[in-house]
Formats: C-alpha cells, structure tokens, sequence
C-alpha cells in the first residue's frame, strides 16, 4: 500500500492531476501495487477556503504519506496585489520547507516527434536527455537579506554548507552511475567562494565514484553550451539560483513546457509536479497538456523502485505523442482534449 496525497492546487492543476491519478489507477490494476489517493488544498484555492495557502491539514497529510503529487500553484488575483501579505506560491514555499525537500530533479528529454516545435535546430535537439539536480533549500534565496543606509543599499547573502552539498552531491552522483557517467559541476567558482566551496566538495565524494567523469563548468558557458550542444550534458548538478535559472532555459529545448516532469526529495518524503505554472486562463477548458504531471507520475514510481511500471508510462506517453494523441499546442491541426490524451495514455498501460 503506498499513500499518495495529491494537492491538485490552482488553475489547471486539477486536471492535469486527475489525468495522472487516472494512469496511476492503470497501472496499480495492472500491477497490484495498491495506492490510496488523499486530496488536499495549497494555494489560492486553499487561501479561498481557509486563509491559509498551507492549511496544517494539508502539511499533516503530505508528512504521513508515501509521496505527494502536486498540480500547479498560483492565481493572477495575487500577482496583480503588489501588496498582498499572503500569496499562493507561500503554499508551494511551505511545502516544500516541510518535507525537507533539498534536491530538485528535473529531466530534460527531446522526444522524435516534438523536433520541429523545438525553437532549436533539429539536429541540436536530437538525442537530448540530460537530467538537472538543483539544490532547493540553501543558496541566495535562502540567505540573510536587508536593506540598509535608509534602504538605499540592499544585500542577499549567499551561504553553503559542506553538508548541504553532499547530500545533493550523493544524489547526481548516484544518477550519473546509473546513465551515462558524466556529471556537470555549474558554479562561479572564479567569483564566488560558495562556488568554491562546491568544488571542494564534490572533487573529494567523486574520488569515490572513479567511473564517473567529471567536468566543472562555469555557469555562463554552462547556459551557452545548453543552447550550441545541448546533448553534451547526462547530469547536471548546481546551486539553487543557477539551477532555477537553467531549468528553464533548458525547458525550452522541448518544444513543449507541458512535456516537463520533475521531482523534489529529501529524506522521507518526495514531492511530484509538472514544471508549468497554474494556467488560470485555460483552467476548465480541457486544453492543458497533462503528460508534464503524467510523467511526474511516472518518477514517482521510479522512485519507490517500480522501474518496468514508470517504464509503461513513459512507452504510453511516447505512443500517444507518435499517433498524434496531444493536446493544441502540439497537434494543432487535431487537438486532443486533457482527458482523452490521459484516456489514451492509461488505457493504453
């Protein structure tokens, strides 16, 4: 028995949500695994109908089971409020604080048939598959910030800890061993002593890892060569404001931001979501691409270890994409809507 709570959040989170728990259900008939689906509010919804966008049920649910799967967050009533105290994305913060979610991993994978959506050549895109782990609790966001001399200057303090780092390191370390054994350090290390730090730390824990080759790269070659050779990379590994960054400049190389799964862990309970926002203009209109929390889905079951069923999803997802079965910024001239792509995805499972 594995318990999923699911927070479907804002916008078209919902139904991206429903359409992952619905190949979720395919593949638990299939396999017998046994999931036990529990929904909770975080967000605007949640601040709608509590105050709260983290409601204390929703932290108390997530912190006893297995995994979490989460839709989007956000709502342009908040973005529009300068000056609003609570926002949605304070939900997703939260979360994230209270599970201890310190690595964020997110595949980056070209697929044969989005090629010419792709705003790079086909030829740079062919054969990408790369995978980021960007670290999500320390860094600059993190850091002591002010203002100070009558708010005329402003400071970010920017401070890592061997420990932070290792812990990540051990993670991209682990994944690269079980690829293509090639694992990209992006730091600053010619400004930043944080960066520094890094290198320290990851050229001592690969000593352990001989197989894998390791390169460092700063981050400003790092976000040119994404673009010129995007298929040199297997696993990234970077701190958390170069990582969020990166990420979405890789997201680009897809064609599609609905394609984009990714997964956030810490030590006991890992967090699943698709990398696009909430989407509030499209909610309730069946036009939001569901295979980015698919695909999500489908990491969480490589995480508890069910490696031929995230495989099955992945098949499904590459099926749909190659009989044309994709919502209109894909197949424009006959889009699917939400549900049917995930009726496609899970009946075929």
């Amino acid at each position: 028995m594995k318990k999923i709570a699911v927070l479907a959040g804002d916008g078209v989170g919902p139904e991206v949500t429903s359409e992952a728990v619905k190949v979720l259900q395919a593949i638990d008939k299939k396999h017998a695994i046994g999931f036990a689906f529990e929904h909770e509010l975080i967000g605007a919804c949640a601040i709608e109908a509590t105050g709260n966008p983290l409601p204390a049920a929703t932290v108390e649910r997530c912190q006893n089971s297995d995994a979490v799967i989460l839709g989007a967050v956000g709502h342009p009533r908040f973005d529009s409020d300068p000056t609003a105290k609570v926002r949605p994305e304070q939900g997703l913060l939260g979360i994230r604080k209270a599970l201890g979610l310190y690595a964020n991993i997110r595949p980056i994978k070209s697929y044969k048939t989005l090629y010419s959506v792709s705003p790079l050549k086909e030829s740079l895109v062919a054969g990408v598959d790369f995978v980021v782990f960007r670290e999500l609790t320390g860094g600059i966001y993190f850091g002591e910030k002010g203002r100070r001399n009558g708010g005329s200057e402003a400071f970010d303090l920017c401070t890592y800890s061997v420990e932070e780092v290792e812990r990540i390191a051990q993670l991209a370390l682990a994944a690269a061993q079980s690829r293509r054994k090639h694992l990209t350090l992006v730091d600053k290390a010619n400004v930043l002593e944080t960066s520094r730090l890094w290198r320290d730390t990851i050229s001592k824990i690969s000593s352990n890892f001989p197989n894998i080759y390791v390169d460092y790269m700063f981050v400003d070659n790092a976000a040119m060569k994404i673009v010129q050779q995007p298929a040199f990379f297997d696993v990234i590994l970077t701190e958390n404001m170069f990582g969020d960054i990166l990420t979405d400049e890789a997201s680009a190389i897809t064609g599609s931001i609905g394609m984009l799964p990714s997964s956030s862990v810490g030590s006991k309970v890992a967090l699943f979501e698709p990398i696009h926002g909430s989407f509030p203009e499209g909610a309730g209109k069946g036009i939001a691409n569901p295979m980015a929390a698919i695909l999500s889905a489908a990491m969480m079951l490589e995480h508890f270890g069910y490696l031929e069923a995230a495989q099955e999803v992945q098949a499904a997802v590459e099926l749909a994409l190659r009989n044309g079965v994709a919502t209109g910024e894909i197949n424009k001239d006959k889009p699917a809507s939400t549900s049917e792509v995930g009726d496609f995805i899970a009946s075929n499972i």
